[in-house]
């Protein structure tokens, strides 16, 4: 499986992209995150549809400190992703 989310509201300079990194990389999956320069952060995230949909979920509530006020999910089909990089 792969998700493809937009997290909105105050998400950035509350190390969402290093804790979902360490997430990512702790149930197996591959992918990418950055910030936008919207305010909002995107991510990739691809590997088994039960660690997807669980770190989807997180990303809907996100670190202490931060506020989602939305969060955008397609889904997509896998393109192969290797590793997690933080961007």
């Amino acid at each position: 499986m792969r998700a493809h989310v937009v997290v909105h509201g105050r998400v950035q300079g509350v190390s969402f992209r290093v804790l979902t990194g360490e997430r990512a990389r702790s149930r197996g999956l591959a992918g990418w995150i950055r910030n936008r320069p919207d305010g909002a952060v995107e991510a990739v995230f691809e590997g088994d549809d039960e660690a997807v949909e669980s770190l989807v979920d997180w990303c809907g509530r996100g670190p202490a400190g931060a506020e989602v006020d939305s969060l955008e999910v397609s889904r997509e089909a896998p393109r192969g992703e290797a590793g997690f990089a933080i961007r």
